[in-house]
């Protein structure tokens, strides 16, 4: 039986998968690509095929499984691959410049996108951005602490002075606050904050985490201020630990948080009713606030690693005042602290998380942020 041309031409760009790099989306890495742009000539997962299609002038994305290719399209997509394409769109990357993966937010993978084919920015060094100065500044809208109203607020970022600071008038002299870059954190949080540019961002106020929420309506200078902060904290941290290779410092640039989610809590005393809390893992610090957007934690728990710290599944027996069935108790040399859960899913994924950071080894900085629990007034 004849085989037709089209059904030829399919074949051959599905076959194309095999050659390496093909086999995984150019964009976030994401396995088992079915798309493919075949005017820049890379393979690409359902996710980042509907970005593509935002910069239709530049790329044109069809199916490998449904849509008709001709011999032209297929000719570009061997002569390219993705790996060619990293090649010649990310040769310039920064080392401090975030490369999304299939699991971070739209905002993210979109401007990477963009960055990449639309405006170039790593073809040569003369497009980089200009958060490369190490000095930002400009207006986003800060969530009040109080009121959780949204305000425009003029933000600066220096790198020789080592802070972030926000403005709460614009004529203002003082800074409202100053958040020193070697305690900063930034994640995007679109669905918690409840805008898709929703950026949080945290930093340690006397030992204390503070947040506060942060949105654009711009993307593009969103994710320019994330990685303008990540600059920022690569050269800290370049100064800080001094022949650390580059590949140790970038994993501290930004965090997401392990695990965040409701539990209910019980007091020092277990006699009190339990309350619902959000919880928040960061690293080994366990915050819980009232409201997930709340600016400061309602408490904080170090967890730190085995022979002083143990998680056990379920409730000593005697404990009341609980809703939700599925208990933890975790105990640290203070205290014993009694958590809920309700379901036994999220049970056993906080048990799994607390266990894990149980069982890594602390680092020496990690001490002394234990020592200052362990004397919180």
């Amino acid at each position: 039986m004849m085989i037709s041309a089209l059904e030829r031409n399919r074949q051959h760009v599905k076959q194309l998968l095999e050659k390496p790099g093909n086999g995984k989306c150019a964009d976030c890495g994401a396995a088992d690509p079915e798309f493919a742009s075949h005017t820049l000539g890379v393979f690409l997962c359902h996710s980042c095929s509907g970005l593509h299609r935002n910069i239709a002038q530049i790329s044109k994305v069809k199916s490998l499984l449904l849509d008709p290719w001709s011999s032209t399209e297929v000719e570009l997509m061997e002569s390219m691959g993705n790996n060619a394409a990293k090649a010649k769109y990310e040769l310039f990357v920064p080392a401090f410049f975030y490369r999304p993966t299939h699991s971070d937010c739209t905002l993210l993978r979109e401007q990477w996108i963009r960055a990449k084919y639309d405006r170039k920015e790593f073809v040569s060094v003369d497009r980089q951005e200009p958060y490369l100065s190490g000095y930002r500044e400009g207006f986003l809208w800060k969530r009040g602490r109080d009121n959780g109203q949204y305000l425009s607020r003029k933000f600066i970022l220096s790198e020789r002075e080592g802070v972030l600071k926000y403005y709460n008038k614009h004529d203002a002299k003082e800074p409202k606050a100053v958040m020193k870059i070697n305690t900063v954190n930034a994640t995007f949080q679109p669905t918690k904050i409840g805008t898709a540019h929703g950026l949080q961002i945290t930093f340690l106020k006397d030992n204390s985490t503070r947040n506060i929420f942060v949105y654009h309506e711009d993307g593009k200078e969103m994710v320019d201020w994330f990685n303008a902060i990540r600059a920022a904290r690569f050269h800290y941290l370049q100064v800080a630990f001094p022949g650390a290779p580059t590949s140790e410092l970038l994993p501290k640039l930004t965090r997401n948080y392990t695990k965040e989610g409701y539990m209910e809590k019980t007091g020092p005393k277990h006699t009190e009713g339990f309350k619902k809390r959000w919880f928040t893992m960061d690293d080994r610090r366990l915050m819980y606030f009232k409201d997930p957007l709340d600016a400061y934690a309602r408490g904080e728990v170090f967890i730190g690693s085995k022979h002083s710290y143990t998680v056990l599944p379920g409730l000593p027996p005697a404990i009341q005042g609980y809703h939700w069935q599925f208990g933890i108790t975790i105990v640290t040399p203070e205290r014993t602290y009694l958590f809920t859960c309700e379901t036994k899913v999220d049970q056993q994924d906080w048990i799994s998380l607390f266990q894990t950071v149980i069982n890594r080894p602390m680092l020496p900085q990690e001490f002394a942020v234990e020592a200052y629990f362990k004397h919180k007034p």
